[in-house]
């Protein structure tokens, strides 16, 4: 399979979002709007990236789909990855203790 890192993805994005939308990218609101028309995702996380991209991460309340998706500062925005089955994890302490 070919892995690349997050921030080359989010890089990768950002472009493809300041160019004419491709399949997959639109702007934020309407990006938002289909995926919760469809699938009734709502972000659960967000973070900026270096780049100045918004990376958020929207699941089903069910946790049957989720979605990544980048907003360049343009308000374009693309999905990175979709999947299936999400599982909300407690977070980990560096020591390997749950939090």
């Amino acid at each position: 399979m070919f892995d690349l890192p997050l921030h080359a993805v989010a890089a990768l994005a950002v472009l493809a979002a300041n160019a004419e939308a491709p399949a997959g990218c639109g702007p934020r609101d309407e990006v938002l709007s289909q995926l919760a028309e469809r699938y009734r995702e709502a972000p659960v996380a967000i973070g900026l990236a270096s780049n100045g991209g918004l990376i958020e991460l929207l699941t089903a309340d069910t946790g049957t789909t989720w979605t990544l998706i980048i907003t360049a500062p343009n308000g374009s925005s693309c999905v990175l990855a979709e999947g299936e089955d999400w599982q909300q994890r407690p977070r980990a302490r560096l020591d390997g203790q749950d939090v």
